[in-house]
């Protein structure tokens, strides 16, 4: 659902537009001018909009909602319907921006005449390819910059979601010890930020179920305090979260158990048991109980869960490199655990990787005694985390890590992620200069069009100079003649971007999860992207409006008249 305010003023600002692109071409069809048929479609289109809109707005969209036809039409058609209203709109308003600048001055008035000339059509099936040129480069800059964003923005939402914003360890192996007053020092330094700090214990491992294997980063976790510094809780599908601390009720759940919500909502049951058929003997059933071992709980990623081809209340093995020492060297640690969940982060490297256990069972699983490999931390406000950062830097160093020991080590998720981050900014800058280029290409077209414009207009030119007009006033007429002419399409490109793309966002275009790993392509429509694509095209527009003007400027009055 979106947000019902902003909406809402969308639909009456829609609504009131669409009422005065009727009334212009009703006042233009008593004019007896074929163009008021254009304005009352366009008209059409804004109330189909409003209406279409309004029934896509109520439309759900939850995470791998299953496909409705009917739901995709309805959102495509009002995006359709919005976008050719929009250049209706603006369409309708150039007459009215022209007028304005015709009583701006006389190089004004010279330059809006020109471009709203249509004795000559060539000229005019020239400007307006100009124009056309310019703002199809506008809108596909425009575009891939909100579709770029779009990803980076829903990788970084998924990396700080499900990641700590600063995280406190040592390089060492083994971790530290004495965490909780270091872990209350913390909690202190970044509470009035509005903070969070949990303890976790990290180790690689090696998961094993009856059919197959695979590695796994296995974390220890305080159950009490990690939904307030990571998206776990949230991001479980499948399962229980509380059953990681009451792996007794894994044992034994009914086959009717409510384990998880599917697409759409439908319910995820645990499935068949034989311990729960009504035709075994009660004694039986006794036994089958009994056999069934308590064992701790493990909430893993669905694709581990795939690999492993396990399900919730399934058993499967961990095996742990640091394990005890025997006759034969270092003897591996091995331990079952029961699936207590299964959860969905939106980025496959964790889904495939990440287990999460308690605290204490790590502890004891990795053979660390006591000691913890970190303390995560986790700011309101990811994008301000430099304010954070020198504040637990501060009380971590308040500590004495022992005689010979390093220091606690604070990173945040900038340093951590500093080479990923870059890469995308370096991409999203290659291709903001690329496509650039695409707009300097379509405005070739302007200084096509305006030194066409100079030799048809010679004449004019030569009897504005001879009533007095000087060099500059020319120059400007014929650079506002281009400026006007790369305004219209930037206008009409940056609109069109925006609007599609502020639909996409909204109603999203369908992706395959099984092979994209998002249901829906993300859009992130961004203002001051969007502004600094209309002034670049405003720029390469006036620079490539500097030739021709100059060389309307240098026109000779004997020369415009010679042959007249």
């Amino acid at each position: 659902m979106i947000d019902k305010a902003p909406f809402l003023v969308l639909q009456i600002l829609s609504v009131l537009a669409a009422v005065w692109l009727a009334v212009l071409g009703v006042r233009r069809l008593h004019a007896g001018s074929p163009r008021g048929i254009g304005w009352i479609f366009g008209s059409l289109f804004g109330f189909a909009f409003v209406v279409l809109s309004h029934f896509a707005a109520k439309t759900p969209r939850e995470r791998f909602a299953p496909f409705k036809l009917r739901d995709e039409i309805v959102g495509f058609s009002a995006l359709g319907t919005g976008v050719v209203f929009l250049l209706a709109v603006l369409a309708a308003l150039l007459p009215v921006i022209l007028d304005l600048l015709e009583r701006r001055g006389f190089s004004s008035y010279v330059g809006a005449r020109h471009v709203r000339a249509t004795k000559s059509g060539f000229l005019t099936v020239i400007s307006v390819l100009s124009m056309a040129g310019v703002a199809v480069s506008s809108c596909a800059l425009c575009s891939v910059t909100s579709i770029m964003g779009g990803f980076g923005a829903d990788l970084k939402r998924k990396i700080l979601g499900n990641n700590a914003h600063i995280v406190v360890d040592v390089t060492r192996p083994g971790g530290y010890g004495d965490w909780e007053d270091k872990l209350d020092g913390i909690r202190l330094a970044v509470a009035p930020k509005g903070g969070a700090a949990t303890p976790v214990v990290a180790g690689d491992a090696m998961g094993s179920s009856a059919s197959n294997t695979a590695g796994a980063l296995v974390r220890g976790i305080d159950t009490n305090t990690i939904a307030q510094v990571i998206d776990l809780k949230q991001n479980i599908e499948v399962g229980n979260f509380d059953w990681l601390d009451d792996p007794e009720k894994l044992a034994d759940l009914p086959a009717d158990t409510i384990i998880g919500r599917g697409p759409g909502g439908e319910p995820y049951f645990k499935g068949p048991d034989l311990r729960a058929s009504a035709d075994l003997d009660p004694a039986v059933k006794a036994a089958l109980r009994k056999d069934v071992k308590i064992l701790p709980g493990v909430i893993i990623g669905k694709e581990l869960a795939k690999s492993l081809h396990v399900l919730v209340g399934d058993e499967i093995t961990l095996l742990s490199p640091m394990g005890e020492l025997g006759p034969m060297g270092v003897m591996p640690r091995t331990r079952r655990f029961r699936v207590a969940a299964i959860f969905y982060s939106g980025m496959y490297e964790y889904d495939a990787t990440h287990a999460y256990i308690k605290l204490d069972v790590a502890q004891s699983f990795f053979s660390m005694g006591d000691n913890i490999s970190q303390i995560d931390v986790r700011v309101p406000d990811p994008e301000r985390v430099a304010e954070v950062t020198p504040l637990v830097q501060a009380a971590a160093a308040k500590f004495d890590m022992g005689e010979g020991k390093e220091p606690l080590r604070v990173r945040d998720w900038v340093e951590m992620n500093k080479n990923l981050f870059s890469a995308l900014k370096l991409e999203k800058i290659a291709t903001f200069i690329i496509l650039s280029i695409a707009i300097a290409v379509a405005s070739f077209c302007i200084v096509c069009t305006l030194l066409l414009m100079v030799t048809e207009k010679g004449k004019e030119i030569a009897i504005l100079k001879a009533l007095g007009a000087s060099d500059g006033a020319i120059m400007r007429i014929f650079m506002l003649e281009g400026v006007i002419i790369g305004g219209i399409g930037t206008v009409f490109g940056v609109g069109t971007a925006f609007a599609a793309c502020s639909g996409l966002a909204r109603f999203g275009v369908r992706l395959d999860p099984e092979v994209y790993y998002i249901d829906r392509l993300p859009v992130n429509v961004n203002g001051s992207d969007y502004a600094m694509v209309a002034v670049a095209a405003l720029i390469i527009c006036t620079i490539a409006t500097l030739y021709p003007a100059r060389a309307a400027s240098r026109l000779s009055p004997v020369d415009g008249l010679r042959y007249e």
